[in-house]
């Protein structure tokens, strides 16, 4: 007998039994992996060029349907597929000058997908792919993280062509809402459509969803958004768009020598990498000197393979382009053409492997990476990534990198953090204000922060899937979206539809990170929510580590935007005589008086802590969970900022 009573016989059932099981699931995965791979390329990468699928509009569009979705983009592909698939008529139609289904995958020349990957899911080794669905789907029959446009444009439109319910018209000449105004509230009922040939169309629907990149048709419609980085106070600002360019003549043995040139370059660090379809790297290009010097500025390349043997390139970043003008993007156009020349030269200099490389084409459409912020039900903040929050009403996951990328030729972007997961609530695409619309993609309900993360394709079109399903639950049961918003009944209908339309929405818990348990951590959150730190790829905030007084200076005068007319003064008028306040330790007397100066607070010299104590900007606590006076930390100096500006709010 063996220790537990069980006969040598029946543990080596019981062994077999295990083998079985393992077996299965590994079965199981392998099948998983390759029925999502099956349709494309394969998962090795590159396939045989096809031809591109003509794209033709419904002939006869009708003047009533259960769901308009505007914009081809992917997330719109998304929302009409989940809409139609659930028993809805469906028009999905486009108010740009576009031939091909994909938007900015396809004719934005974008063909690199920034992935979510679920750190708590693993098939065989590997980690899962966070949102499922139709963008699983769809990725199935692609080639892999970078993409020909080609498979990626004759995927979506197979798609939608299979759908019944769905009735397709490209190339609008301008779409807007049709609205109903009350005394309290605005519904969007349709819209009006003029098409290519001038005629007008009036299209009644029972819902809407505005899937354009620019959130366009909640604009028209009185929803309330934020520009660029408004809610940082800095309203001018936006990130760089790109110009995607193409080059040609990468054949399979210039693509062996680049991973030979990347691992060189690398020397192991993992900054740089290259696969079958993509690459990532050869940072020498960061340090082109423009010739256009207050518009441009490059960055490493990344690069996606086509099938025909050229390279799709996003790594051209433009600036000061308003992506609401259409001159404005000409202009944009017409500065890439000028530049491009004079980039290929200096990237042949700096790397021969691209000898005999030339370009072959632009972009028809910019890659704009930010424009509208919605102001939706909720507004999802730094905070919820920075903790991984999960969302009672849950709808997508999100867990890219947060990538803020250069907003003029004088910065240098940011990964602000990396979190690991974080939900995306469908109250994110709920506007306020108007009833009737749901706004999903890169025009959702997102403060600046976490839109570095959240604007990425596999979210936006989850959030597209979730928008299509949600609108045969408002229909079926005669409720609103916002009223939809507030019923947890009602949401959990909604999740379980999408779980059984193979998305993944359970819920989930991770770890508190190390950071979050440190005495700082109040002052870190605020920190971050102002854009005052920053944790890389690591989410390294190193709180215990000394600060300097030049660190100090430069955090207050990033304050001072949020509350100009109060933030006069000059932190740094207080700093004792030193060449270089960046490697000078900070006392806690030296950090007062800068913020004391910062607010023209009249203290004597020693006296700024007991001053500012007295006006509320500094709380006993902080004082007193400073173990070194003399040499505080930065996790020292976020509380500081972090009392200062709480008070400051409270003084409106």
């Amino acid at each position: 007998m063996g220790k537990a009573g069980y006969s040598t016989g029946n543990a080596r059932g019981w062994l077999l039994a295990v083998i079985a099981i393992v077996l299965v699931a590994a079965i199981g995965a392998a099948a998983y992996w390759y029925a999502v791979k099956k349709e494309g390329a394969s998962a090795s990468g590159r396939g045989v060029s096809k031809a591109l699928m003509e794209v033709k509009s419904t002939k006869d569009i009708k003047n009533s349907y259960d769901v308009i979705v505007v914009g081809t983009d992917p997330e719109g592909v998304a929302a009409a597929l989940s809409a139609a698939r659930n028993g809805l008529k469906t028009l999905l139609v486009d108010g740009k000058d576009r031939t091909i289904l994909g938007g900015l995958m396809t004719e934005g020349w974008l063909n690199s997908i920034d992935m979510n990957y679920d750190p708590t899911k693993s098939v065989l080794g590997k980690h899962d792919i966070m949102n499922k669905g139709i963008f699983t789907e769809w990725y199935g029959k692609i080639e892999g993280d970078s993409f020909d446009i080609t498979t990626a444009a004759n995927a979506f439109y197979s798609m939608v062509q299979k759908e019944s319910n769905i009735d397709l018209l490209m190339q609008a000449k301008s779409i807007e809402p049709s609205v109903a105004k009350t005394t309290d509230k605005i519904t969007v009922t349709g819209i009006t459509v003029t098409k290519a040939d001038g005629t007008s169309l009036s299209i009644k629907a029972k819902a809407v969803i505005d899937a354009t990149q620019d959130g366009d048709i909640g604009d028209m419609a009185g929803v309330p958004f934020t520009h660029g980085r408004e809610d940082l106070a800095d309203v001018k600002s936006r990130m760089a768009v790109t110009a995607v360019f193409r080059l040609t003549n990468i054949t399979p043995e210039r693509w062996k020598q680049f991973a030979k040139t990347i691992q060189a370059e690398d020397k192991g660090q993992q900054k740089y990498g290259i696969n079958e379809m993509s690459l990532w790297g050869f940072d020498k290009m960061q340090d082109y000197p423009a010739v256009n010097k207050e518009r441009v500025r490059m960055r490493g390349l990344n690069g996606g393979r086509q099938n025909d043997n050229t390279m799709l390139v996003n790594a051209l970043q433009i600036f000061g382009v308003d992506p609401f003008d259409p001159k404005s993007k000409q202009e944009a156009q017409q500065i890439a053409k000028d530049e491009l020349p004079h980039v290929l030269a200096y990237l042949k200099k700096s790397y021969p492997d691209f000898e005999g490389v030339e370009l072959d084409g632009i972009a028809p459409e910019l890659y704009v990476r930010e424009s509208r912020h919605m102001i939706g039900e909720y507004r999802l903040s730094i905070i919820d990534l920075l903790e991984n929050r999960d969302q009672w009403d849950r709808i997508a996951f999100g867990g890219y990198p947060v990538d803020i990328q250069r907003t003029s030729p004088a910065d240098n972007g940011a990964v602000v953090i990396d979190p690991d997961k974080y939900a995306i609530p469908f109250r994110s695409i709920v506007p306020l204000k108007v009833d009737g619309l749901l706004v999903v993609g890169r025009a959702a309900s997102y403060d600046t922060l976490p839109h570095g993360s959240a604007r990425v394709i596999p979210v936006g079109m989850a959030e597209g899937e979730a928008a299509g399903a949600a609108a045969k639950l408002a229909i079926e049961q005669n409720m609103t979206f916002r009223q939809m918003s507030a019923s947890k009944e009602t949401i959990a209908k909604l999740q379980d539809l999408l779980n059984k339309q193979g998305m993944d929405l359970k819920p989930y818990t991770i770890k508190p990170a190390p950071f979050m348990e440190n005495k700082s951590y109040e002052g870190l959150k605020t920190a971050v929510s102002l854009g005052l730190a920053t944790g890389g790829y690591k989410n390294e905030f190193n709180l215990d580590s000394p600060s300097n007084q030049q660190r100090m200076v430069n955090m207050l005068n990033g304050i001072r935007k949020f509350k100009p007319a109060v933030l006069t003064g000059n932190p740094a008028a207080v700093i004792p005589n030193e060449k270089e306040p960046q490697k000078q330790p900070l006392s806690l007397d030296i950090a007062a008086g800068m913020i004391a100066s910062l607010l023209k607070l009249d203290a004597a010299q020693g006296d700024a802590v007991s001053a500012l104590q007295s006006k509320g900007y500094l709380t006993k606590q902080t004082v007193d969970g400073i173990a070194k006076k003399q040499e505080l930390t930065n996790g020292d100096t976020y509380m500081l900022i972090h009392d200062a500006y709480k008070q400051l709010n409270a003084a409106k």
